[in-house]
């Protein structure tokens, strides 16, 4: 399914001529690509400066605390594995809408919680609905672009949407600080409450000419052609594990940060979204860039690079100051893979676009699920370290593997 129509003049899609000549409305969605993308990340950023103190609320452990990170990744995985083949059925708004709807209720009902148990089960229900904007923040630009162009416009919305995590723990922690946990998800029911009345203004960007046909089952087919894709699948990996290492880093870093440094809550956001916005700096640097695939391999070393030197750190050297350079430059690291592995990845399954973002997404989470619990069993700062160096290993592996595929875009 290859959602976007080529005309034989130019080989460029009709939505892709029409945003050409209507630059507002082409403002207008990048905007809103940007904050759809934006409530993914607000669903863990925004409360983990909050970690700490909801240990003391509920009066349970680190660990238990840590569980709603992962129930919230489960919920954004599961979230796309159905919704991402729903969208190339009925089309985009119809998933978009029911998804924001879905979320503004699990928010609501968290605010209830008589316990942590109950709360981790509302984070899978927040998880499942933010997952509606977060896959069709991928999906929608590959409805109409392709090659350099969908490049262009992911690294454009993930470098914008940098100000996401670096603006969700300076927000989060400035709530939990003023109102306590429960007024950060009053705030997150509002965002999604926003961007719910801003819908009706985003067009339509899969025609039902060009929507999936036949029964659901067949969407199997759809996922099994994209998990036997060799150049998409190593794409997926190596985005995957460097965001479960991404993951690792947010789940662990309110403990380091907070309990062992002694930051407050506020303070914490704020270095954390500093730290964010070295992100946002790799995302656009990679464009640099004439073979995206060689953007990722230079991300991936820049990251090791930090990544082992902070795990050395974390055990013999205790200094914040030193803590903070090296996250930033495996952050650096980092933002570079994301566009060039976000890019590649969706430029090698654009016909089957809802499938191929929800496995895209899918991936992160599930390594992000499995290690975030992971990195507070014992002395945190020593698992954190072991986790950190393990999943490097794992981002290079498949960094090598991406460099080694030809060819990079298809112009």
């Amino acid at each position: 399914m290859d959602s976007s129509k080529q005309t034989p003049d130019t080989g460029k899609s009709k939505l892709e001529i029409s945003l050409a000549h209507n630059r507002r409305y082409y403002a207008f969605l990048v905007f809103y690509l940007v904050v759809l993308s934006a409530l993914g990340s607000f669903v863990n950023d925004m409360y983990s400066p909050a970690l700490p103190a909801m240990c003391h609320f509920f009066g349970c452990s680190i660990s238990l605390a840590q569980m709603g990170l992962s129930t919230g990744m489960m919920g954004l995985a599961t979230g796309q594995l159905i919704l991402g083949p729903v969208s190339d059925r009925v089309g985009r708004k119809p998933v978009l809408i029911g998804a924001l709807l879905l979320f503004i209720a699990g928010a609501v009902v968290s605010l209830l919680s008589p316990d942590i148990h109950f709360f981790n089960a509302c984070r899978f229900i927040q998880g499942v609905g933010a997952s509606g904007g977060y896959f069709l923040a991928r999906t929608i630009p590959a409805d109409i672009y392709t090659g350099r162009n969908l490049a262009g416009l992911m690294a454009l919305i993930g470098a914008i949407n940098g100000i996401a995590p670096a603006s969700a723990p300076v927000i989060g922690g400035v709530t939990a600080d003023v109102w306590g946990w429960k007024g950060i998800f009053v705030l997150l029911a509002a965002f999604a409450f926003v961007i719910l009345l801003l819908s009706p203004l985003m067009k339509e960007s899969l025609m039902p000419s060009n929507r999936v046909r036949g029964p659901f089952s067949a969407t199997v087919e759809g996922y099994k052609s994209l998990l036997t894709n060799k150049a998409f699948m190593t794409h997926v990996c190596l985005k995957g594990t460097a965001l479960g290492l991404l993951f690792a880093y947010i789940s662990t870093a309110p403990f380091i940060l907070q309990t062992h440094y002694g930051l407050s809550q506020t303070h914490y956001g704020l270095v954390i979204g500093f730290n964010s916005i070295f992100v946002a700096a790799g995302s656009m640097l990679a464009l640099k860039f004439r073979l995206l695939k060689n953007a990722a391999v230079t991300g991936a070393w820049i990251m090791a690079v930090g990544i082992v030197a902070e795990a050395v750190a974390l055990y013999f050297i205790h200094s914040i100051w030193l803590f903070e350079i090296l996250i930033v430059i495996s952050l650096f690291g980092l933002g570079m893979i994301f566009t060039s592995s976000n890019t590649l990845a969706m430029n090698e399954g654009r016909r089957n676009a809802g499938e191929a973002s929800s496995v895209l997404g899918i991936a992160g989470y599930i390594v992000g699920a499995i290690v975030t619990p992971l990195v507070g069993i014992g002395n945190i700062l020593h698992s954190s370290a072991v986790t950190f160096v393990i999943l490097v290993l794992v981002v290079l592996f498949f960094a090598r593997a991406t460099n080694r595929i030809a060819p990079d875009l298809n112009k």
